[in-house]
């Protein structure tokens, strides 16, 4: 059936129910927290990213784009040479799960008029609401920058399949 003109469709189908996640991390800032975890759990020693690779799955080559772009941003140093690799560059108890994103992506922005391009949006002129996500931006970073790379490097505590079963 036809929509009748100047009608928009609701956002998520018939019932206004999404099938995906709606506010979620870039694919790429989750494979850098990933790569940033992985050299934490390193305790301190060098790892190339072809180790940080098959720990991971992630692709070496997305490993080594990333391990590269988060030591250009201050997160990672490199070590060259035959017996180089990565390390942190800070302790991860001073890292942040903010800094690792915004490393990444850039500002935690959760609307185009509040990121690095708000002319993408179309209402920036005549938009009443834009002044206030910048508090609810402010909110997101405080809780990320709330959670530190030595709590994302913690191991989960999994039972044995043995001790599961006892």
């Amino acid at each position: 059936m036809a929509r009748p003109a100047g009608r928009a469709a609701r956002p998520g189908g018939r019932h206004g129910r999404r099938s995906e996640l709606v506010l979620r991390l870039s694919n790429f800032a989750d494979y850098g927290v990933v790569i940033m975890t992985a050299a934490a759990r390193a305790g301190g020693q060098l790892v190339a990213a072809s180790h940080v690779a098959g720990q991971t799955g992630i692709p070496a080559p997305t490993v080594a784009k990333l391990m590269n772009h988060l030591a250009r941003a201050g997160l990672l140093v490199s070590h060259r040479g035959v017996a180089g690799g990565f390390a942190l560059a800070r302790p991860a108890s001073a890292i942040t799960l903010a800094e690792i994103v915004e490393a990444i992506d850039g500002p935690i922005a959760l609307t185009h008029c509040c990121g690095r391009h708000p002319e993408g949006c179309d209402l920036l002129d005549l938009c009443s609401v834009r002044p206030h996500w910048e508090p609810v931006n402010r909110a997101v970073r405080h809780a990320l920058a709330g959670v530190t790379l030595a709590t994302l490097a913690l191991r989960p505590e999994v039972p044995t399949p043995e001790e599961a079963s006892a």
